[in-house]
């Protein structure tokens, strides 16, 4: 319980920062940033902290919202 929750708090701290960088349209940031939150939330689904489908959901809106702050 506590692996799960404090591998869920580094996953939202993580999508934080991405959709700050997307607000900002920080361009250079919003690449960075989404490959780290891709990588920290697949990390927590291997763990069996969070469900594969949600973080899939979560990947592809984060995914767009940021491709289109970066092309803007």
């Amino acid at each position: 319980k506590a692996r799960n929750s404090k591998t869920k708090a580094a996953v939202k701290t993580f999508e934080k920062n991405l959709v700050k960088a997307v607000e900002a349209k920080s361009v250079k940031e919003i690449p960075e940033l989404l490959k780290a939150y891709v990588k920290k939330a697949m990390s927590a689904v291997s763990k069996g902290s969070l469900n594969k489908k949600t973080v899939s959901r979560k990947i592809s809106r984060l995914s767009s919202k940021a491709h289109k702050a970066a092309t803007k």
